[in-house]
């Protein structure tokens, strides 16, 4: 399996998700320059956290439109995995990949701690194989983190099993103070009707390495490892 990594204007998580899936998982990873047009033998493409062209106009609302993503598009058409952290979670949904958008943040503040999270949807690639009744401690770092989607969609999202994650305790309990930004229904990450195309404000890449203290986010990608081997 090889793995794609794009590559944006303002990217800043770019090298740190090359390292967990190249050094930690040990899977051969490929740059990819957002103004590339293919996406060549990739069978996984990861958009990154960071701040894609300067966060300008909404976060992910420019990088939406850069050349790569018709391809990145394509290849979520054919059943492709493509994976959206943080700032690509954000791309994902404003280039109709996934529904629902990311707001700022109830406390109109950036948020920059370590969170817990639920394991929810068993078809999403990410999240299908993880143990529901055991919360992952993963960081966040945003300041547009808060999902909303509408009455209907959020009912779509529910029935079909497509919320990856949602905020908890250290008890998997959801809702209350352990929503860190407002977001509806407390989800940290969401799927398509596939499981394939996949989205959440978390970062796993930086919890991958018990030097940092954290390694929930290697069980995390561990996870996605079983489904694409």
């Amino acid at each position: 399996m090889k793995v794609g990594i794009v590559v944006f204007p303002g990217s800043n998580c770019d090298m740190d998700t090359r390292l967990a899936f190249e050094e930690v998982l040990g899977l051969p990873t490929k740059m990819l320059w957002h103004k590339e047009t293919f996406i060549e033998d990739c069978d996984i493409v990861v958009l990154p956290g960071g701040f894609s062209y300067g966060d300008y106009l909404r976060s992910g609302a420019i990088a939406r439109f850069a050349p790569l993503m018709e391809a990145i598009i394509a290849h979520a058409a054919k059943g492709g995995f493509v994976l959206g952290i943080c700032n690509g979670f954000q791309i994902l949904t404003e280039a109709g990949l996934l529904p629902g958008a990311l707001l700022r943040n109830t406390s109109r503040l950036f948020i920059s701690k370590d969170v817990y999270l639920k394991p929810c949807s068993r078809k999403a690639a990410l999240s299908g194989s993880l143990d529901p009744l055991t919360p992952l401690l993963i960081p966040i770092a945003h300041g547009e983190g808060r999902y909303h989607i509408d009455e209907v969609g959020l009912m779509t999202l529910q029935d079909q099993d497509r919320i990856m994650f949602r905020y908890c305790d250290t008890k998997g309990q959801v809702g209350g103070e352990s929503n860190p930004n407002g977001s509806l229904d407390d989800i940290a990450g969401i799927c398509s009707t596939n499981g394939r195309v996949m989205g959440l404000m978390p970062h796993p890449e930086r919890a991958v390495n018990s030097l940092l203290g954290l390694e929930d986010g290697l069980v995390m990608l561990r996870g996605l490892e079983t489904i694409l081997v």
